[in-house]
């Protein structure tokens, strides 16, 4: 039987990290066919016929194409879903229309500065994006506390990520947690995005589950003749569907408070911090611990679940220092993403693994082109239908779940444990201010501790 390559580490050299995938890019699901026979750093030779110019660019954009489509589906869900929570909790703190801006603006270039370099420097698809249950939160806190003091708070939560990485505490802590409870952990959290993409064909918005049903035949068509194109063409079947028919024409987003003031380049809008009691009891604590337990925890799932072994302590510092630096222009919190992040790790990006990490590039990319026309950009991803959406991220994210399924029932020993992360991180219930991925993996480690004796008895 051919042994399965060495795993490595983003902790190699600086000169070793260029030529060699730096994360282990192989699970039991992934690793089979692409790289069987190719020792690890082993560089593919093109072939004859790729070495002239205009045969080697037509190789690299057909290589390169996938996973810059998983990066732009990747924003695109970004700015169609958990980008309403910021523009309703900026609308209940009544903030101008510049500070909106500005805050879209921010959470925009964090995501994409930071997903760009660390892709590129680790060569893993890191995927980076905002605090989304923070912006929940601060949908009460922009009501109660001045804007400035709330932006003290986004301050005071960065520092803390940035201790949390750079102290080397958060890797400490991932590394005593089994692989099986990150792979159900992660098919926990994305099981109700692949049920939605089937779910919105209930919806009551005329030509809703016509659309759907239309954007799934399609899918398998695609995906019997171009696994990597099925996702792409996926997409542009059904904007097509909805600009021609007016299938599921009502946006996902009914309002947005109003339309952009100026269609031009985002202005940034500085806001001078201030620091209480208040805000650090109400904001900055709570936004850490949320940023931690159901952002960052979960991102870092991803990467694990997928086969990828990056330095998670740097990952959480630099994403802490850029929340760090973007907070007075009203970045609530930039962490790494868990449930665009599995867009971006997945086959569909690329059939090789260690080639993937331009996924994370492309999706950086975008967040940073986007970011740059805040207001305007807001405004017209808002009137994608919500069916359309749904169906797209649920059918993108298959593999990702399929993957964490197989994962988290990969150890016999460790199944229960698993099942009862995948069962309640799954149930979406949130307790004394945490999500369901914090308590999944909770009573999924508990669960493990309790039967491990009993396991390796039997």
């Amino acid at each position: 039987m051919t042994q399965p390559p060495p795993r490595h580490s983003t902790k190699s050299s600086p000169a070793a990290a260029s030529m060699v995938a730096p994360a282990s890019l192989h699970t039991p699901a992934l690793s089979a066919a692409p790289l069987v026979g190719v020792a690890p750093g082993t560089a593919l030779q093109p072939s004859a016929a790729s070495r002239t110019p205009g045969s080697a660019w037509a190789a690299t954009t057909h290589d390169l194409f996938p996973a810059m489509v998983a990066g732009l589906v990747a924003v695109l869900i970004s700015y169609a879903g958990p980008l309403l929570l910021v523009l309703q909790a900026a609308q209940a703190g009544h903030l101008s229309a510049a500070q909106v801006t500005s805050w879209v603006w921010a959470i925009s270039v964090g995501a994409g500065v930071c997903g760009v370099w660390m892709s590129w420097r680790h060569r893993v698809p890191v995927v980076c994006a905002w605090n989304t249950p923070g912006a929940a939160l601060l949908a009460s806190a922009l009501v109660t506390l001045p804007y400035s003091q709330v932006v003290g708070g986004y301050l005071l939560a960065a520092v803390a990520m940035l201790l949390i990485g750079w102290t080397g505490v958060f890797d400490r802590v991932m590394a005593r947690i089994p692989r099986s409870l990150c792979a159900a952990m992660l098919a926990g959290i994305l099981l109700r995005f692949g049920v939605d993409a089937f779910g919105a064909a209930r919806s009551t918005v005329e030509g809703a589950p016509w659309l759907v049903g239309a954007m799934f035949a399609g899918y398998l068509l695609f995906k019997q003749r171009s696994a990597r194109y099925a996702i792409a063409l996926t997409l542009l079947l059904g904007v097509a569907l909805w600009k021609s028919l007016g299938w599921g024409a009502q946006p996902a987003i009914s309002t947005l408070g109003t339309p952009p003031a100026a269609w031009g380049l985002a202005l940034p809008v500085w806001t001078t911090p201030e620091f209480s009691w208040a805000a650090i009891l109400s904001t900055a604590l709570p936004l850490a611990v949320l940023c931690l337990t159901g952002q960052q925890v979960p991102g870092v799932a991803v990467l694990r679940a997928s086969g990828y072994a990056a330095n998670n302590n740097q990952l959480i510092a630099g994403t802490g220092l850029a929340s760090l630096l973007l907070a007075p222009f009203g970045a609530h919190g930039i962490n790494l993403a868990a449930i665009t992040a599995a867009i971006c790790t997945g086959e569909e990006a690329h059939p090789l693994p260690e080639r993937r990490w331009v996924a994370g590039v492309a999706c950086g990319a975008f967040y940073l082109l986007l970011g740059s026309f805040a207001g305007a950009i807001t405004f017209a991803f808002a009137q994608l239908p919500a069916a359309l959406v749904s169906t797209v991220a649920g059918l993108a994210l298959l593999g990702a779940i399929q993957n964490g399924l197989i994962g988290a029932m990969a150890e016999p020993s460790e199944r229960e444990a698993a099942l009862v992360t995948f069962v309640v991180t799954a149930s979406n219930v949130s307790l004394l201010g945490l999500g369901s991925a914090c308590w999944g993996l909770a009573l999924g480690l508990l669960t493990w501790w309790a039967l491990k004796p009993r396991a390796l008895a039997n």
